[in-house]
């Protein structure tokens, strides 16, 4: 029996990838799991793009509304629920969509996880209060002097794989990169089919700016707003993150309404460019326009030998 076949659609933001996947799921008999790191958080559903109700009752979605946003997640905890996900899909008889732009969590799963040093909690909250104390923007810095290739790959804000990051040099006395590139990521679980949407730079540009004004539309003002009401501490890592950080900033009166769209088009264009450049060096990555729907749908009944 050969290996269970994943087809993984990935790619930069905003280039289309869950109308795809809903499209694919329901033409070839398959569930969707989400490779988004930010999806996982209850209560943010707005500003992750998360899939509507709707759409999740069409296709049933794994690996969504996992923890609180205080809650801890991390690459090897998403690896062990998606190999679940996974089996249980299969052994029900259903194909597998793994759909997301979080390339460590796409690279993880298909290509396997370095064994490095096992979390330590103790250092993790004493990474978290030098975060706080010496402000944002301290892990970063620090991560940059000693594991710069880490650190290019790494937003400022994304304190949780930062802390990672740091955690495994401290313990180890290794840089994470050099337990990447000694692990190499060789392992080959699956039998995969990698399909990456990309789009030219200036429609990305509009595309992106439209759909930061679609989120305010939608609510995601409301959204910070009962999420901080709930209790969640504004300096939560995720509360950072693109869009809920500059909602924040305006509801703290650093920002107008305006502005706040202004930076989170601005974050979200930075982070299309990190994206496209991660799955650009990755292999047996297979590029389509999002407007290339036959050329995608023969790609698919190629490896899934359906004709």
């Amino acid at each position: 029996m050969g290996k269970p076949q994943l087809i993984v659609i990935t790619g930069p933001t905003a280039t289309g990838k869950s109308a795809l996947a809903l499209e694919l799921a329901i033409r070839y008999n398959a569930e969707i799991v989400s490779a988004d790191s930010r999806q996982v958080y209850r209560y943010l559903d707005i500003g992750t793009a998360k899939p509507t109700a709707h759409e999740q009752a069409q296709v049933p979605h794994h690996i969504i509304d996992v923890v609180n946003p205080d809650g801890q997640f991390d690459t090897a905890r998403f690896r062990t629920l998606a190999h679940e996900a996974i089996h249980d899909i299969i052994q029900r008889g259903k194909r597998v969509l793994v759909v997301g732009g979080t390339g460590l969590y796409i690279r993880t799963l298909t290509r396997g996880l370095f064994s490095g040093p096992q979390a330590d909690p103790t250092l993790r909250r004493h990474l978290e209060t030098q975060e706080k104390e010496q402000g944002r923007g301290f892990l970063h810095a620090w991560l940059q002097k000693i594991d710069p290739d880490a650190a290019q790959r790494l937003h400022p804000n994304d304190t949780i794989r930062l802390i990672r990051a740091l955690e495994v040099w401290l313990l180890s006395g290794k840089p994470m990169s050099v337990w990447q590139r000694e692990h190499g990521f060789q392992e080959c679980p699956f039998s995969t089919l990698i399909l990456a949407l990309a789009v030219e730079r200036e429609t990305l540009a509009q595309r992106i700016e439209q759909r930061c004004q679609t989120m305010v539309r939608a609510g995601l003002v409301d959204e910070v707003r009962r999420v901080w009401d709930m209790g969640y501490d504004v300096n939560l890592s995720v509360l950072h993150t693109i869009g809920y950080a500059q909602v924040g900033h305006m509801l703290n009166g650093r920002y107008t309404l305006a502005e706040a769209v202004a930076q989170m088009a601005k974050e979200t264009r930075r982070l299309a460019k990190r994206q496209l450049t991660w799955f650009r060096t990755e292999p047996g990555v297979r590029w389509f326009l999002p407007g290339q729907a036959r050329e995608i749908d023969t790609a698919v009944k190629e490896f899934l030998r359906v004709f």
